[in-house]
């Protein structure tokens, strides 16, 4: 079991480790949940996207209409975090 230490302003700070078995890159979110007991769950954060965002995304930078097969990529990038 991993144990931090807590800073005079309440704060605390995730060993890389724990970051990378969380699959988390620097400036991405954590969520918790409040369990019994004075327990915390704690997981990665990950974005639902809306078919808005993806349309207004690429909005104007398209000549042609896309393919299935580019909008598969650009969806499986959007869900792995790339730009």
């Amino acid at each position: 079991m991993t144990s931090l230490s807590i800073t005079m302003k309440g704060q605390v700070t995730l060993k890389r480790d724990l970051l990378q078995h969380l699959g988390l890159k620097p400036g991405e979110r954590i969520e918790l949940d409040k369990l019994p007991g004075g327990e915390l769950r704690l997981r990665a954060a990950r974005p639902a996207g809306t078919i808005d965002s993806f349309i207004g995304r690429h909005k104007g930078r398209l000549k042609k209409p896309l393919t299935i097969d580019e909008m598969n990529d650009i969806a499986a990038a959007g869900w792995a975090g790339e730009p």
